[in-house]
């Protein structure tokens, strides 16, 4: 009865190799407890870091408005010519879009010229289509004819144009575009001397979050010897950012496939850059999220735990190779 119950005790004395210091012995527990610290460092890291959980859902929400942060530079294009427009998914025009768009006149080294602040951004554009209808006085001839020197003299010059804002449009499938309306036949006579090459400093649908890719940012179409319409197809995926501290950020994800269509002489729409967006019926909850100190714990004692475990297996190997290689010596004596 006493030598079964011996068999279930969890505090056996050490074996004899344990109760005795040795050299071996100190190296492996200086080496033993580095591997712990250097562990219980990266463990510590691996808590304090953040972990990101994405989650999916049917979009459900409605009656909000897309904002789309444009930033866009033309360097081959006036501002005095450039109008952005916008279309929602029934074919009308947003006439009384609530906008907040600058243009800056660049000079053709890049410097700034001058700017404009658009507040009702297609009315103040279609203002100039009277360019190319009947004038009812001389002093709407006048103001005509000044407008198009201005736009010649701003051509020859290699003027460009940077535009950049918010444009604030219903949340439905739409486009925007910007091109030009009203003077283009008083200034060019063909499509091919129209030269829409672009620079995308920032295209977005919303807040940035942390990790955000924005596939359109830092695009660069420049066009030599040739003219041509660029059509970007986007696809908008409503995105909701959860942070840390339990902070919520609404925005939106998009990918997109890109159509360029050269112009022929025989066109009667004129090159421009267009965006076609559509809205995605699923929507992505991304939350930030760390790990439980009780997960912590635990890893500290399994680091501890299978250290001392595995440098206790290798001290009772190699003393008992010493031990062996000390007894074969002394039989040979």
């Amino acid at each position: 009865m006493g030598l079964k119950m011996k068999n279930i005790n969890a505090f056996a004395h050490a074996d004899e190799h344990l109760t005795q210091k040795t050299v071996s012995g100190a190296i492996l527990t200086i080496v033993g407890v580095s591997i712990i610290l250097v562990l219980f460092a990266y463990e510590f890291k691996f808590y304090l870091s953040t972990n990101v959980v994405h989650q999916m859902s049917v979009d459900t929400t409605r009656g909000q408005n897309l904002p789309i942060h444009i930033n866009i530079t033309f360097p081959s294009l006036p501002c005095q010519i450039l109008s952005v427009d916008a279309i929602d998914m029934s074919g009308k025009h947003e006439v009384d879009l609530d906008t907040n768009i600058w243009k800056l006149r660049l000079h053709k080294d890049g410097h700034i010229l001058g700017s404009e602040y658009l507040s009702d951004l297609v009315e103040k554009e279609h203002a100039h289509d009277n360019l190319t209808g009947i004038f009812h006085s001389h002093e709407e001839l006048r103001s005509a004819v000044k407008v198009v020197n201005e736009i010649n003299k701003a051509l020859q010059d290699g003027e460009g144009c940077r535009v950049f804002g918010v444009l604030d449009v219903e949340r439905v499938a739409g486009n925007f575009h910007i091109s030009m309306h009203g003077m283009s036949l008083q200034i060019f006579h063909s499509v091919k001397e129209v030269n829409v090459s672009h620079i995308i400093n920032d295209l977005s649908f919303g807040p940035k979050y942390p990790g955000i890719h924005n596939p359109l940012d830092r695009t660069v179409r420049i066009l030599r010897d040739t003219a041509g319409t660029f059509k970007y197809f986007i696809k908008i995926v409503p995105t909701e950012y959860r942070y840390l501290n339990g902070g919520k950020l609404p925005t939106n994800q998009f990918s997109v496939g890109e159509y360029y269509l050269a112009a022929r002489d025989d066109d009667i729409s004129w090159p421009a850059v267009y965006f076609l967006y559509d809205l995605s019926p699923i929507t992505v909850l991304i939350k930030e999220e760390r790990r439980s100190f009780g997960h912590l714990l635990t890893r500290f004692c399994a680091i501890v735990g299978g250290t001392f475990s595995l440098t206790g297996m290798l001290d009772r190997w190699i003393y008992r190779l010493v031990e062996s290689i000390t007894r074969a010596k002394g039989v040979l004596i």
